[in-house]
């Protein structure tokens, strides 16, 4: 049976704007295969951030999942990546 959620997926074209903006000198481009790398690193950061953002509000026994539960696993998780 197929999985009925759908994927995440970033534009690359958005991921390789968010890239350039780090840039420093404006001649510097980045290669399909880093916005592919960075688009991928990106959607298992959100994934990873909804789950423990659920764990915590589980925890808490929320009906829902708020900012504040983002807010609360979102040091622990920047260090871990």
């Amino acid at each position: 049976m197929a999985d009925t959620e759908p994927e995440t997926v970033f534009k690359k074209e958005t991921v390789r704007k968010v890239l350039t903006l780090c840039f420093k000198d404006d001649k510097t481009k980045a290669s399909n295969d880093a916005v592919s790398l960075m688009a991928e690193m990106l959607k298992i950061f959100v994934i990873e951030a909804a789950q423990r953002a659920m764990k915590q509000a589980e925890n808490e026994d929320s009906l829902g999942v708020d900012l504040e539960h983002v807010e609360k696993v979102l040091p622990q998780l920047l260090l871990d990546f």
